[in-house]
């Protein structure tokens, strides 16, 4: 009777997950000919915000997300998320590409497109808006909202900022207008009483 000998290796869950944006075959033209090596655009984040994009080459697909994954785990940051939107309207621009992120009511769900959508999911945001103008270049739109996550401000300051913009409104304008004229008229009663 044999026994099964075979182990079963358990895999520890990574701390990161790891989403491939874009794989491009590029070339090099030397004196022989053309070098032919593969670009890999991969986005990692831990959904808690953390996030991270890294953009690496290599000979083979497998070599060029491995030194991708390495450069985008260098290249971490620590998002401000407010629930489960980000805390204001932001919009960034790099090289061609502009995204511009709105913060959404939960329920929403991400509403992005292809670039922007990997680096928004891992990065934790639940419920967000955005838009993807100019440049429709994977790897620019990716940078354009990485920056624009890692630009974000929290929420109290935002807050703080926009009580200070706010002007007064009409109505308490009003009220202290006719506050002013009931004074008026009873500083001239009494100047006819006298």
């Amino acid at each position: 009777m044999v026994e099964n000998t075979r182990r079963t290796f358990e895999r520890e869950p990574k701390e990161f997950e790891e989403k491939v944006v874009q794989i491009d075959r590029v070339t090099r033209v030397v004196k022989g000919g053309r070098r032919f090596r593969f670009r890999a655009t991969v986005v990692i984040g831990d959904r808690k915000g953390r996030v991270g994009v890294g953009v690496a080459k290599a000979s083979q697909v497998v070599l060029a997300i491995q030194k991708a994954v390495a450069q985008a785990k260098k290249n971490l940051v620590t998002i401000n998320i407010h629930e489960t939107s980000i805390p204001h309207e932001i919009m960034k621009e790099y090289c061609g590409a502009k995204v511009f992120l709105k913060p959404a009511c939960p329920g929403t769900g991400v509403i992005a497109g292809g670039a922007v959508r990997a680096v928004i999911e891992v990065s934790g945001i639940k419920d967000i808006l955005s838009k993807m103008i100019g440049s429709s270049n994977k790897i620019n739109n990716v940078y354009a909202t990485f920056e624009a996550l890692k630009s974000l401000s929290e929420r109290e300051t935002v807050v703080k900022a926009e009580k200070k913009q706010r002007p007064e409104s009409a109505e308490t304008k009003k009220g202290t207008k006719i506050k002013e004229d009931k004074t008026v008229k009873s500083k001239e009663k009494l100047k006819g009483k006298r």
